[in-house]
């Protein structure tokens, strides 16, 4: 792959918090890039470090007790981790825009909707004072608000769960920016309006070809019919990448397996019960030694408790984090 493909570049991420329980590694040596053009994936349960790998990308972790402690983020030949904070406003909504997770908390509810997304417009310089509210009603418009101009006036209190998410969408792509990272875009909206909503989000990359989508999900479904390539997360680390198609059809680490066994199979005459991962996601403080899926893991093994896997390629493009594919898990354990 050449180099002037990528958009975007993570090394050696690591991004903690220091609570009165411990200190909690949320993010604990991230590397993985983003393409131009591509819908990237990534997935994981809850609490794995999906958001948080996010967040730090554009330094939105609250510090305290939040700290990026290592690691480059690299776009556009300059590290967004050691860029003044003043850059990093320029940054943010016009060359990397984010949807976060809920918008009703996403959007302040004493400013109006029209408010809302012209000062993302004005803040960047993006079109001349004058087209400024032309341009926010035409945004709005995009994302399907019906009589944008009149609900310029409204505020988020008076918009439905899906009009908001839309509204989100609107400020995120305002200013037609390289990347959009979208976390859990579809949460609390039902399957109809979900399938807006992935629409809207790849209409961006209609209005720019070279523009990435980073789309940060639960929901497996959502990655199967958008992605181009996944990244599966647990414990702050990457613990699998492939391309989306070898990925669902032969999946390689024990976490991505139980995923992807936990999925409802209408072709499947007989399932009466779904399969669930044992146990749950421990806390950021409490995740095992060794590899973090050890103690939720059906083909464990002695070394996997006492030493983390590294992560291998395994094929062209396709990484795995798992002793089972490590050349000599014994030799490697002494």
């Amino acid at each position: 792959m050449h180099r002037d493909e990528i958009l975007l570049e993570v090394k050696n991420l690591k991004t903690y918090f220091r609570t009165e329980a411990g200190l909690g590694k949320a993010i604990d040596g991230v590397d993985f890039n983003v393409r131009k053009g591509e819908v990237l994936g990534i997935v994981g349960e809850s609490g794995s470090g999906k958001s948080v790998t996010a967040l730090s990308l554009i330094r939105l972790i609250p510090n305290p007790p939040g700290e990026i402690v290592s690691g480059e983020v690299l776009f556009e030949g300059k590290d967004l981790l050691k860029v003044p904070l003043e850059e990093m406003y320029k940054v943010r909504g016009r060359d990397i825009a984010m949807i976060f997770q809920e918008p009703m908390t996403s959007l302040n509810p004493v400013f109006s909707i029209g408010f809302q997304v012209e000062e993302i417009i004005r803040h960047h310089g993006f079109v001349r004072e004058s087209e400024v509210f032309d341009h926010a009603v035409k945004m709005l418009e995009h994302v399907g608000i019906p009589d944008a101009a009149k609900r310029m006036k409204d505020y988020p209190h008076q918009f439905s769960g899906g009009m908001r998410q839309r509204v989100m969408i609107a400020i995120a792509l305002a200013c037609d920016p390289a990347i959009l990272i979208a976390d859990e875009p579809t949460t609390a909206l039902d399957v109809t309006i979900q399938a807006q909503i992935i629409d809207l989000m790849l209409s961006l990359q209609e209005r720019r070809k070279e523009a990435a989508i980073m789309i940060i999900t639960h929901d497996l479904a959502v990655i199967a019919e958008t992605c181009q390539r996944v990244i599966v997360m647990y414990g702050g680390m990457i613990q699998e990448v492939a391309e989306a198609e070898p990925l669902f059809e032969e999946p390689l680490h024990p976490y991505t397996i139980g995923l992807l066994k936990s999925l409802p199979r209408p072709d499947l005459q007989k399932q009466h019960r779904l399969y669930t991962i044992p146990g749950t996601v421990p806390s950021i403080i409490e995740f095992p030694a060794g590899c973090k899926f050890s103690n939720r893991c059906e083909s464990v093994m002695p070394i996997c408790s006492r030493v983390e896997p590294k992560l291998t390629e395994v094929e062209d493009g396709r990484w795995v984090r798992c002793h089972l594919f490590s050349s000599s898990p014994e030799e490697e354990g002494e």
